[in-house]
């Protein structure tokens, strides 16, 4: 039997403060939220080691270090609106809906988008919310958002989202370069989003996010 308790306490001591990321909310958040109601029961064994847990084809559970690490660097406060763009089953949802006053989570596979739903009310995120639809478009009409986070790797940021950040607003995602890829964190500006580079990172390229290919004979 997994010792769930202890294998969260390890997560936080082994990956994600050793990664630099020492913030209490986020550590708090980590410790209290059980990762393993967000998977799949038969990868629950396995929710806590560092790496990606698939979810669906070509969908994944970001690994702790990623995700901790690109929440560190939006700094999340608790006047903060946040769209949590792939939620999958709502892990992340749920991290932040301790972190800030109000989360949308946006799923576009109705199966996930249901048990996120489901799993986040069970867990008591009475701040999150659950929308179905195209990850690529976000959802305006909650918007627009002081944060953005992308949960999963995009080839091109869709123009969507530019539109749904508030001005100031802060965005992260994992841009996909080959087989490498580097997250981003993109700050909003009247000339557009400006992006430095945060650390290297890869992930699957989430639906919509990928950058069409052009024919050729």
């Amino acid at each position: 039997m997994t010792d769930f308790a202890a294998a969260r306490e390890a997560m936080v001591d082994r990956q994600v403060r050793p990664s630099d990321v020492t913030r209490y909310p986020i550590i708090e958040a980590l410790l209290r939220v059980p990762r393993e109601d967000f998977v799949p029961p038969a990868l629950r064994p396995v929710a806590y080691l560092g790496e990606h847990v698939p979810l669906a084809e070509g969908r994944v559970l970001l690994d702790p270090r990623v995700f901790a690490k690109m929440l560190d660097a939006l700094d999340i406060g608790p006047s903060d609106l946040v769209l949590d763009v792939g939620c999958g089953l709502g892990y992340s949802t749920a991290v932040i809906a301790r972190l800030a006053e109000a989360v949308i989570a946006l799923e576009e596979d109705a199966a996930m988008a249901q048990e996120a739903e489901a799993r986040l009310a069970a867990s008591g995120a009475d701040n999150a919310v659950v929308e179905h639809g195209p990850l690529a478009a976000g959802i305006a009409r909650h918007g627009p958002f002081d944060v953005v986070i992308i949960e999963g790797a995009t080839e091109a940021l869709p123009q969507a989202f530019e539109a749904q950040l508030k001005p100031g607003g802060r965005i992260a995602a994992i841009f996909a370069n080959g087989a490498g890829g580097q997250a981003r964190l993109g700050l909003m500006t009247p000339q557009g989003i400006a992006w430095r580079r945060i650390f290297d990172a890869t992930a699957p390229v989430l639906p919509g996010f990928a950058v069409a290919k052009a024919f050729e004979f």
